[in-house]
């Protein structure tokens, strides 16, 4: 069944997130009171370097206190194509420009509370252009092979969703094309 969604109030507001109380009726009539949380859509790349090897962050988050391994992402700015945000993520954030972009996967990482949706591309090249322009962004980088994407996500030290998911695509359909 199909959600009817009768209204939303917004509960917090700033330029990251946007935190809503919707009204929902589900079947029979019942009304839910779910909390949505809406923010602005990710882009980030798969940067390969030719070899086997893909540009990881090895990075802390601090809402779970974990650290782990992430593809290079971030947040698509007004008017910016989803592509274009991907390549200056990149650049940001490991100072490698990648080399010519192309779609990968499409994920909406968690649907169940947010409208979040990420693009991620890849890339089979990059250029070494300069330091990261943040040196909060990872505590170092990292050209992993890509047939470790599985002991990574065993050992827990490849848990954020967005880049799980796009590493084991690319485990999957880069091994099957071998």
């Amino acid at each position: 069944m199909r959600w009817t969604v009768h209204s939303e109030k917004p509960l917090y507001t700033d330029a990251w997130l946007d935190i809503r109380l919707a009204d929902v009726e589900v079947t029979g009539g019942r009304h839910l009171a779910h909390r949505v949380i809406r923010s602005a859509p990710g882009a980030g790349a798969v940067v390969l370097d030719g070899r086997d090897n893909v540009l990881l962050l090895w990075r802390h988050r601090f809402i779970t206190d974990t650290w782990g391994y992430e593809i290079p992402i971030g947040g698509v700015d007004e008017g910016e194509e989803p592509e274009d945000a991907a390549a200056r993520e990149v650049e940001e954030e490991t100072g490698w420009r990648p080399g010519p972009l192309r779609p990968l996967l499409y994920t909406q990482p968690s649907s169940g509370i947010s409208d979040s949706e990420h693009h991620v591309f890849v890339a089979d090249s990059a250029e070494r252009v300069g330091e990261p322009q943040e040196d909060w962004e990872a505590e170092r980088l990292d050209w992993v092979p890509v047939d470790r994407v599985p002991e990574l996500v065993r050992t827990r030290a490849l848990v954020s969703g967005t880049s799980m998911n796009a590493l084991l695509y690319l485990y999957a359909t880069h091994t099957a094309g071998r």
